[in-house]
């Protein structure tokens, strides 16, 4: 399988089933977990230099940090339920413990901080949703944390795209620090498929070809997105669900469109 494939593994003492570092990725910024937590069960942990965005992928929980008790919140039971999500930011130096109300399915996105925000519930009503795209390249957004959101570097975002729709598309990248026309962001890609036994297709390529890999996904896998282009395809009869994970030097999302497929944007 290749490298840019993170496949989730046998759930750990924790509640643990996928785990992107780092380290484990070769990059700098941007940090990923996926927790499944049984009804009942408690997962604590430290922050220490990360601020964390923990996203409920579906369930309810009752969460607090050194500081705040939020109590109960979550609302879907499923992501294709496509209704935004409960989601809690979390900065770096504080700790949060989450107590599973129901099965829960949980996403830590991580990325370096600076103490400048509190922790904050972000319910689903602040939630920005928006279509893009037009025909097969329609797709429907969640903005978890866009920019114009508190955070010190994460960007956060979900994306639908129904079966036989492309996403990411045209192809585009930010893997330049280049501002204003274009930013650096590390991407990691969090990928559900319905029906389960689906799979999705993503390519990931550079200009000059020295990546370029059309990766073969299936569900509940992370694609890492370390350079390049990285479109998104899904195909007839399976609907896509991913949450993206972006962070780098600047918080700002600037991308560069590729230059053969120029033509298609906006569409």
């Amino acid at each position: 399988m290749s490298k840019l494939i993170v496949s989730p593994h046998t759930r750990n003492a924790e509640g643990n089933i996928i785990c992107v570092t780092p380290e484990s990725a070769g990059w700098k910024y941007v940090g990923f977990e996926v927790y499944s937590l049984k009804s009942g069960e408690t997962l604590q942990r430290k922050t220490n230099d990360q601020e964390v965005c923990l996203v409920l992928l579906s369930g309810k929980a009752n969460v607090s940090t050194q500081e705040k008790q939020f109590g109960v919140i979550g609302q879907r039971m499923s992501v294709f339920e496509r209704i935004p999500p409960y989601s809690v930011y979390v900065p770096n130096d504080d700790q949060y413990t989450i107590t599973a109300e129901t099965d829960l399915e949980l996403a830590v996105c991580a990325a370096p901080g600076r103490g400048t925000y509190p922790a904050r519930v972000i319910h689903p009503k602040e939630v920005g949703v928006e279509t893009r795209g037009s025909d097969s390249m329609e797709r429907h957004i969640h903005n978890i944390l866009p920019e114009q959101n508190a955070a010190d570097s994460l960007l956060v975002v979900e994306v639908y795209t129904p079966g036989g729709h492309w996403s990411s598309y045209p192809p585009h990248k930010h893997d330049q620090d280049n501002l204003p026309h274009e930013s650096y962001l590390e991407e990691t890609y969090y990928h559900e498929v319905n029906p389960v036994q689906g799979f999705i297709l993503q390519r990931v390529y550079n200009d000059d070809r020295s990546l370029n890999e059309t990766l073969v996904v299936p569900n509940r896998h992370v694609v890492l997105v370390p350079e390049g282009y990285h479109p998104v395809s899904a195909p007839p009869g399976y609907d896509s669900y991913y949450l993206n994970v972006m962070a780098g030097p600047k918080r700002t999302w600037k991308f560069h469109n590729d230059p053969d497929h120029e033509w298609l944007f906006p569409r």
